[in-house]
């Protein structure tokens, strides 16, 4: 058997063994992960998340709209963080702050769509009355 034959003998062997382990480690499923991989997921999920809400918002013009449709992705990510903080953190002082966030931030989204709200209804009543 020459050289080259041998090192087509190895690669022949080497490359699929590479392929699969490589197929394998992108294939874990989050169940498969460790802890410490599972939890910074999550984390890691709810900032996409939120970036991507936050992109998708358009531009009304008015600046108080515009906070209010921006911070409620942030508080969003900010209870989905904190979830995850209960799920899988140990620190009685960060579960005990992570469930203070989450009754903050959900009672802010709430009064931040009631502003909305309020704030919409006179401008479809107005185009409601304008209608022919």
């Amino acid at each position: 058997m020459n050289n080259r034959t041998w090192r087509v003998g190895i690669l022949l062997v080497l490359i699929p063994t590479v392929a699969l382990a490589a197929w394998q480690q992108g294939s874990h499923s989050h169940r498969a992960m460790p802890v410490e991989d599972t939890d910074w997921a999550e984390l890691m999920g709810s900032m996409e998340r939120m970036h991507a809400a936050m992109a998708s918002v358009k531009r009304s013009g008015d600046s108080d709209v515009d906070f209010v449709k921006l911070m409620l992705p942030h508080h969003q990510a900010a209870i989905d963080m904190a979830k995850t903080q209960l799920k899988y953190g140990k620190d009685p002082q960060m579960r005990r702050l992570a469930q203070e966030i989450i009754t903050d931030q959900q009672s802010e989204i709430e009064l931040m769509q009631l502003w909305l709200k309020q704030r919409e209804a006179p401008s479809s009543k107005t185009s409601a009355r304008i209608k022919f």
